[in-house]
């Protein structure tokens, strides 16, 4: 008997030949089965070339390798399985020790369990389109802990990656170049470059381009030309899921960034908490570890008598730290969770030349702010950074914090302006700073006796909102969580606490006390906005204080995952009663000034 897939020929004949119209149903019918039972991919995959050469000397892009059941539908020649994928590549002396499978879950693959039974290791991740941001965090993070848990000892033999996609070029080549920009700092001409000599057709999807430029904030090349499609390729025009730009009001609940691995977010915790001399930051370890102000009061306000103080406003935004390494940044929120956000901090020039490497290992605080134009009404993020707790892999959380202040001017923020003005003037700019997700600027501190004069002239002018002072020590050192030097001040409307709600129409109010929830009998909300208390159930809200244990809702804490402690109520409600005014503050302040002359 011929082999099936030779019947299948045989069979297409029969139904063309056919005149009468029901052997043509049932003729046509029984193709249709026979060619959803194959399950091959369309557009090209038996002609397609199986593997691309190795790149950077141990990831081998792949089309897909079909289950072993599909073999008897495909000449033995065109055949690929997981088994041949293995044999193949043990003929090359390669080991493949991890195979990432990119297709869909609609699409057909081989099964984890073919694999797995070959003894090798297997990581689904799937794809479709365009690979989303979330993807890619994950692909990359898979294989950089593969190279660095198999290939770092030169003495042992190297271990290979196997990464496919239908046709091991546009889903599997974008993922690819991604892994090796955030590697080598290259630029994504050369990184597109470097696949297409490894797997000729290259990336020819037009989509899959131009998200990659898009995404890195690159300017395409003048002259730049399209890849035409593989003679292998049988159709063209298919679509893909890019992105764009978004219109729509910018709020300070917005999520920023993409999400990356678990255990990635875990590794990159301890190296805060490592920076921050804190314990934690493995196995789920949610405790933001950010320096955290108290509430200014009669008595903690004799600390500006003691000690050099410097002031600066309080912005009205989300506070995150953010850690800048040199595969990417991450945004670290009030619960501790990181997202990756594309953005570029240089190294600082060497003798006027611009360094091509960029900061690993630093780790900033801020808050992203949303500046709007009173005439246009244009938004726009700015991350306000007042602090530097790492530079590349260095704590300096014990320098003084005018020093600190002066490293992060030099190191951070002056390379980043001085690069960027310049690339503005170039006629075709490589890297564009304009495309990064927010702008970053460094906060500025004030002397006191300036205070008047920034109340009355600087704080109108700023485009975002501000809801007080803060005080910062010259002199004081890094204090992770809550720091007693740290002071901030409020007017007495701006005061507030962040509470847990409970249920119920007239809900519960709750804090944190010595690990466990503490209800506030006795005290209740009012919502003047109609907004209903059964939504805010299980919720962080903020409130301001009316008198007589009633708080005013104020808004929904979406950065915070617990409530205020209620120590840090105490020390709200001490400020709230001492009701330090405005006009009394800069007294003081005035007075402390005339005294140090």
């Amino acid at each position: 008997m011929a082999p099936v897939w030779r019947r299948k020929s045989h069979r297409s004949q029969v139904v063309e030949t056919q005149t009468d119209s029901s052997m043509t149903s049932r003729c046509s019918d029984k193709k249709i089965k026979i060619s959803d039972k194959t399950n091959i991919p369309p557009r090209g995959w038996i002609d397609c070339p199986a593997v691309g050469e190795p790149i950077d000397n141990y990831i081998i892009p792949s089309k897909v390798p079909l289950g072993e059941s599909s073999n008897e539908f495909i000449e033995p020649s065109k055949r690929y399985s997981p088994r041949q994928v293995i044999e193949q590549q043990r003929l090359l002396s390669r080991e493949v020790g991890l195979v990432i499978d990119l297709t869909d879950k609609k699409e057909c693959s081989s099964s984890s369990l073919e694999w797995k039974g070959l003894g090798i290791r297997y990581v689904k991740i799937p794809c479709i389109g365009v690979p989303d941001n979330k993807s890619v965090n994950e692909f990359v993070y898979q294989v950089m802990q593969f190279n660095n848990q198999f290939n770092c000892d030169e003495t042992q033999p190297k271990k290979f990656v196997l990464v496919y996609s239908s046709h091991g070029c546009n889903r599997a080549g974008y993922m690819i170049v991604h892994y090796l920009i955030r590697s080598y700092l290259m630029t994504v001409s050369e990184a597109l470059q470097l696949f297409q000599d490894a797997r000729p057709a290259g990336i020819y999807k037009p989509d899959c381009i131009d998200a990659l430029y898009r995404f890195y904030h690159e300017e395409k090349p003048e002259g730049f030309v399209w890849p035409g499609f593989p003679e292998w390729e049988k159709t063209s025009g298919f679509g893909c899921n890019g992105g764009g730009v978004c219109n729509e009001v910018l709020t300070n609940d917005d999520v920023l960034g993409d999400a990356i691995p678990k255990e990635q977010q875990d590794f990159l915790r301890q190296w805060c908490c490592y920076f921050l001399n804190v314990s934690g930051g493995a196995n789920g370890a949610n405790k933001f570890p950010g320096s955290h102000p108290v509430s200014l009061n009669w008595d903690n306000l004799q600390f500006l008598r003691q000690v050099d103080y410097r002031v600066t406003w309080k912005a009205d935004g989300t506070r995150y730290m953010m850690l800048v390494n040199s595969d990417g940044c991450y945004l670290i929120d009030r619960k501790f969770n990181f997202r990756r956000v594309q953005m570029r901090f240089p190294l600082a020039q060497e003798n006027g030349i611009f360094s091509k490497a960029t900061h690993n290992l630093t780790l900033l605080d801020g808050e992203m702010v949303i500046n709007t134009d009173p005439e246009t009404h244009k938004q726009e993020r700015r991350y306000l950074v007042f602090d530097v707790m790492a530079i590349n892999g260095v704590s300096v959380i014990e320098w003084p914090f005018g020093e600190r202040w002066n490293m992060l001017e030099e190191q951070v923020i002056r390379p980043r302006n001085l690069e960027s003005q310049c690339i503005s003037q170039s006629t075709n700019p490589r890297y564009r700073y304009d495309r990064e997700p927010f702008s970053v600027a460094i906060k500025e501190f004030w002397l006191l006796s300036e205070i008047t004069e920034r109340l009355k002239e600087f704080t109108p002018t700023l485009l975002h909102g501000s809801d007080g002072l803060i005080f910062q020590g010259w002199n004081d050192k890094y204090v992770p969580f809550t720091h007693e030097g740290l002071l901030k001040w409020k007017s007495h409307e701006m005061n507030s606490v962040d509470f847990l709600v409970g249920t119920g129409k007239s809900p519960s109010l709750y804090l944190y006390d010595k690990g466990r929830m503490k209800c506030m009998y006795g005290h209740r909300v009012v919502f003047t906005n109609g907004e209903d208390p059964s939504q805010l159930s299980g919720k962080i809200i903020e409130c301001s204080y009316s008198g007589n244990e009633v708080w005013c809702f104020m808004r929904v804490r979406e950065d915070k995952s617990t409530p205020n402690a209620y120590g840090t109520y105490l020390k709200v409600m001490h400020s709230i009663k001492d009701n330090i005014t405005e006009e009394a503050l800069l007294d003081q302040i005035q007075e402390i000034v005339q005294s140090k002359w």
